[in-house]
């Protein structure tokens, strides 16, 4: 099932700490917590629209993030990296897209991100940034052609 999100995506930063009494307590930057909230209830109002309950059991999952192109560039760069010929090799890292993508659909898209066993992730640039997931469930069959495909 794809869903299809009209937000930024926003890499996962590392948490910040206040000091409360003698513990300390961790928290998301604001700009990650905004986003969190905001793709948390894009995704609700679609699992909604759809009449469709948390995915439970073994998931593969897609998710392609595309992120704005920057003003500054020629138009032939420009051009160029809205094709798909020149893909982002920039900061913020793939795996912290992820991480935050995955934290704000938990218990929304899935039960728990834990039930994810097969991931691909992709980066691109467009005019409009926004956020595609792709959940698939495994079923009995999927997963013995896939045991059965390792033992060849």
């Amino acid at each position: 099932m794809k869903f299809e999100f009209d937000i930024e995506p926003v890499e996962q930063a590392r948490p910040r700490a206040i000091r409360m009494g003698k513990g300390i307590r961790l928290y998301d930057p604001k700009k990650v917590t905004v986003f969190k909230r905001q793709l948390g209830m894009l995704a609700r109002q679609q699992m909604l629209d759809r009449g469709l309950k948390p995915f439970d059991g073994p998931l593969e999952v897609c998710m392609e993030f595309y992120r704005p192109v920057q003003a500054s560039l020629s138009q032939k760069e420009r051009a160029r990296r809205l094709s798909g010929f020149h893909r982002p090799t920039v900061k913020p890292d793939l795996d912290n897209y992820i991480k935050s993508t995955s934290d704000a659909l938990n218990g929304i898209l899935w039960v728990d991100d834990n039930l994810i066993i097969s991931l691909e992730a992709k980066k691109y640039y467009a005019e409009q940034p926004h956020l595609v997931v792709e959940v698939k469930r495994l079923t009995i069959l999927d997963r013995r052609a896939s045991n059965e495909s390792r033992m060849v």
